[in-house]
């Protein structure tokens, strides 16, 4: 793991807390610490050296996630592995992808996450994550003030052909009533277009408050829905394709109006920047408060399995 001079995760291995090494031993600390206060505290814990297991992982997982979430209304590629166990991201390997904090484009959103590394990649692969006031205050005031009245997703979902996420994959059904409930109760706003295709419009925060800290942080994801977010060749394809409001996803401000190209630009490459890199091992599994930090994934070469879960 990379270390820097300022804030980074906290790593426990066993022979920290005089712990056996072994899931069991996991599971008997686990029971024995206020979990939360440490996470509070911490932002990111790291659990190392415990030899978790895929077979094993369920059980880790009601002890620090007790109540898993769906991924429904997510905006990446996963598969679905368990139970609400999903693959990590299965964007192109080849790419960065950028800080985020897990469905902050969302209504509600995950209050934690787990992360755990059944195969580490033989290159490159890290998980970085990011304190999410460092990467509040590595941002210009005029950017931070421009976004601070919020901003506007605006989601294109195909009816089963096209490119991007389908309506049904997204929301892990295909009964459209139930959707339009989801949508209704998660304040969205949203039309049926031809083809059976859904557009979906959310205005949301970008900056939030944690419940318990009181700490404000950067918590929106505008450079990951803007096309300036994305490597120039895609980005310029992606133009070439679609007109804005057709994009399979796109952002403004509040207001409508277009962020600027270099607003995304800089809060890409400061948030990762700022970040510290978790350099996986096998077994390792990685506990994030999904407000005060955000994470994200370098580049890699080779296979690599990395899970994730949520809870409220």
């Amino acid at each position: 793991m990379q270390r820097t001079t300022h804030w980074t995760p906290t790593e426990i291995r066993p022979r920290d807390v005089g712990a056996r090494a072994c899931v069991e031993g996991l599971v008997e600390h686990l029971r024995a610490i206020d979990l939360d206060e440490l996470l509070t505290r911490s932002k990111v814990l790291v659990f190392r050296g415990f030899g978790v297991t895929e077979d094993a992982l369920g059980g880790v997982l009601d002890l620090v996630l007790p109540n898993r979430l769906a991924y429904v209304h997510g905006n990446t590629p996963r598969t679905k592995v368990g139970e609400n166990v999903y693959t990590s991201t299965e964007y192109p390997p080849e790419f960065t992808i950028s800080m985020h904090n897990e469905m902050s484009y969302a209504h509600r959103w995950p209050a934690r996450l787990a992360f755990y590394c059944a195969q580490p990649a033989p290159s490159g692969g890290a998980t970085p994550v990011v304190d999410g006031t460092a990467w509040l205050a590595a941002l210009d005031d005029d950017v931070r003030d421009r976004f601070a009245d919020g901003v506007c997703y605006l989601q294109n979902l195909h009816g089963g052909t096209g490119f991007g996420k389908s309506w049904q994959d997204t929301f892990e059904t295909d009964d459209v009533e139930r959707v339009e409930r989801f949508l209704a109760d998660n304040e969205a706003t949203w039309e049926w277009r031809p083809d059976n295709a859904l557009r979906v419009r959310q205005h949301r925060r970008a900056l939030t408050r944690h419940p318990v800290t009181g700490e404000q942080v950067w918590f929106n994801q505008a450079d990951q829905w803007h096309v300036a977010g994305l490597d120039p060749q895609t980005a310029a394809a992606m133009r070439e394709i679609y007109a804005e409001d057709d994009m399979p996803q796109s952002v403004t401000f509040a207001d409508g109006s277009p962020i600027p190209e270099e607003h995304i630009v800089q809060v890409r490459d400061r948030g990762l920047d700022t970040a510290v890199d978790v350099d996986w091992q096998r077994g390792d599994l990685v506990l994030v408060d999904n407000v005060l930090a955000g994470h994200g994934r370098r580049p890699f070469a080779g296979p690599r399995r990395v899970l994730v879960a949520m809870s409220d």
